[in-house]
């Protein structure tokens, strides 16, 4: 059965957002995305198994971003393909509180599926994101736990390279300064939802912890450290080079 929520877009397709369902089953989520009553929907289900469902054709326009920005466009639902993939995240967790790993077969069905959908659209590289990157004020998915290196490894996005343990901070919360309002012109021009403000307000440190979920796991703290700088220059050389870079020595 195929989700009803659905309507037309306004825009051409050039981004994949991947999520998590942060639900308890597949079951449960196939049903609330296919529920008129519920709002929501996504172009593709992906199980635990590798079994892979269309629930929106993709000419459509699937109900699964919400609110939130990339590269300048806030109808997000308009330019993107989104893939739900099974796995509880952050709302459930095992019963010893780590997150639900993703299976490998789960994992190898969506490179295969990501590597069809970016095909079809000629979606770039720097186009396929998290939900977590696109609103980082609301959403964590698909989640720390989630392999992006992977994913770039097998032709489905970028990745920077192993980020240093070089944690010296730079800037913290409510710092003010001048080389924030840089980072923060360079965030937006990674495509993030960034606004020069000069402050590392709390909007800021929501990207930043994005950015850390997706390329430092390790650490999710919304602070600024060297680390971190040493990401977004990989990114930005990235994005300016359209080619893959070396990892962070």
């Amino acid at each position: 059965m195929m989700s009803p929520n659905f309507n037309d877009r306004k825009l051409p397709i050039s981004i994949l957002v991947l999520h998590y369902t942060g639900m308890e089953s597949g079951a449960a989520a196939r049903e609330r995305l296919c529920d008129p009553a519920a709002e929501v929907s996504a172009h593709w289900l992906v199980h635990e198994d590798g079994r892979a469902e269309n629930l929106v054709a993709e000419e459509n326009r699937a109900w699964h971003a919400g609110v939130g920005s990339w590269n300048g466009i806030t109808d997000i639902n308009s330019a993107s393909i989104g893939i739900e993939i099974v796995n509880g995240g952050h709302n459930v967790p095992l019963p010893d509180g780590s997150l639900p790993p993703y299976p490998d077969a789960q994992i190898l069905a969506v490179i295969k599926l990501s590597k069809e959908i970016i095909g079809r659209h000629r979606i770039k590289p720097n186009n396929i994101v998290g939900h977590s990157d696109i609103a980082p004020g609301r959403k964590e998915d698909p989640g720390e736990h989630f392999p992006w290196a992977g994913l770039s490894a097998a032709g489905v996005g970028h990745w920077p390279g192993q980020a240093s343990d070089d944690m010296r901070v730079l800037f913290e919360a409510g710092d003010r300064d001048r080389g924030i309002s840089i980072i923060q012109r360079g965030l937006a021009d990674l495509g993030y939802g960034a606004s020069v403000t000069g402050t590392l307000d709390e909007p800021t440190q929501a990207i930043i912890r994005a950015v850390q979920r997706r390329y430092r796991p390790a650490k999710i703290d919304g602070v600024i450290d060297m680390s971190v700088m040493e990401i977004l220059k990989r990114l930005s050389e990235f994005k300016r080079s359209g080619e893959t870079l070396a990892p962070i020595a």
